[in-house]
């Protein structure tokens, strides 16, 4: 029989004893509470279905998050971004409790005030990592009991899939203009990348871009890329790791190749390399993703400006869509695209690194004029 006991004014002890299970106690502020917990306790020994619950009830959201950014997230290739989204959870009041505690009404709460600032995407990604805390606490830190309260929330529906194609001054060189919607939603501008390009004030910037739209690499790949992988001869680089764990070898056309080895002339010709230098011998471009993310911002936005002084000057109207909701990314969707009109889809997945030809499919974006001259 369980044992109840009155602990000063307010509060309610229940104890639970049974042979061959750890001594149970809790405190509640009503004794109905208390009969109540100690009974379902008891009942749990009698069925052989109890777990212990105490750790998940001592446990904090923040201590968990601490310990999942230390023993699980950095060994992730993406722990940058995950240790942002973790940063994010740690400074809510969420925070503060006990994961025990934690229902699927906070999180849909939380969800909620979410979705009025950031996009469906976002907020999805934010749950995931959050889902994966409460996975591993129950499958792997012994809070078997513990449940999973993200798994009862309604996700949000992404709606903010890109299509924004960016306009080549030679790829429109080969079009008659009169052809052209300039009302596309993709939004693809003649001369975007140049113009992007000869505004940036970085040294590997410009390769990078240009290695970018002619491979369709990720930036972490690119970023990653060592000379040791890379075959000027056989017009190949390859990716040891990428983002889904596979390794993939990228074919290269003539103008990256070109790139690579104006790059490497300029390594070769170094004739007292500096320590750092040395320690970043193999990597291409020794350079971290989020610097390439800035650098591309900064050179976009300066882009941007020149174009309005040109057009201020000429007293012509400015387009509202040219060099503007441009982001690095989106080099990879203008390669996948101009790459689709030349391999077909299979092996075009082998170029990219998609596995499913459905993920591959929110890369693709062709334009309606292109397709429309296959027709007979």
């Amino acid at each position: 029989m369980p044992t109840i006991r009155k602990r000063g004014q307010y509060q309610w002890e229940a104890q639970v004893r049974r042979r061959g299970y750890p001594a149970q106690s809790k405190t509640f502020t009503t004794k109905a509470e208390a009969e109540a917990w100690a009974n379902m306790i008891e009942s749990e020994m009698s069925r052989g279905v109890w777990v212990s619950r105490s750790e998940a009830e001592t446990t904090t959201l923040y201590e968990a998050l601490s310990r999942y950014e230390e023993e699980i997230s950095l060994a992730k290739k993406g722990s940058a971004q995950e240790s942002s989204v973790i940063k994010t959870y740690k400074a809510v009041d969420l925070a503060k409790r006990p994961l025990s505690t934690i229902r699927s009404a906070d999180v849909a709460k939380l969800r909620d005030v979410w979705l009025k600032e950031y996009k469906p995407a976002t907020v999805l990604r934010r749950l995931a990592v959050l889902s994966h805390v409460f996975n591993v606490a129950r499958k792997e830190w012994g809070m078997e009991s513990l449940s999973n309260p993200v798994e009862l929330v309604r996700k949000p529906q992404p709606n903010n899939a890109r299509t924004r194609r960016i306009g080549s001054a030679g790829e429109a060189a080969s079009e008659p203009q009169d052809d052209r919607d300039p009302d596309s939603e993709r939004g693809a501008q003649d001369g975007e990348l140049e113009r992007v390009i000869t505004a940036s004030n970085s040294a590997l910037l410009p390769a990078i871009i240009w290695l970018a739209v002619e491979t369709a690499m990720r930036r972490g790949e690119i970023v990653s890329l060592q000379w040791k992988y890379v075959d000027l001869k056989r017009r190949v680089a390859h990716l040891p790791a990428t983002k889904n764990g596979n390794a993939r070898d990228v074919p290269m056309s003539s103008r990256a190749v070109a790139v690579l080895q104006t790059l490497k002339d300029s390594r070769d010709a170094k004739v007292n390399p500096t320590e750092d230098d040395e320690n970043d011998a193999d990597l291409v471009f020794g350079i971290r993703g989020d610097a390439v993310t800035r650098a591309f911002e900064r050179a976009v936005t300066r882009a941007r400006k020149i174009y309005l002084d040109e057009c201020w000057a000429a007293k012509l109207k400015p387009d509202g869509k040219f060099l503007t909701d441009l982001r690095f990314h989106d080099l990879r969707h203008e390669a996948t695209s101009r790459l689709a009109s030349i391999f077909p889809m299979h092996e075009l997945t082998k170029i990219t690194g998609h596995r499913d030809p459905r993920m591959l499919m929110r890369y693709y974006h062709p334009r309606a004029e292109d397709l429309a001259r296959k027709l007979s």
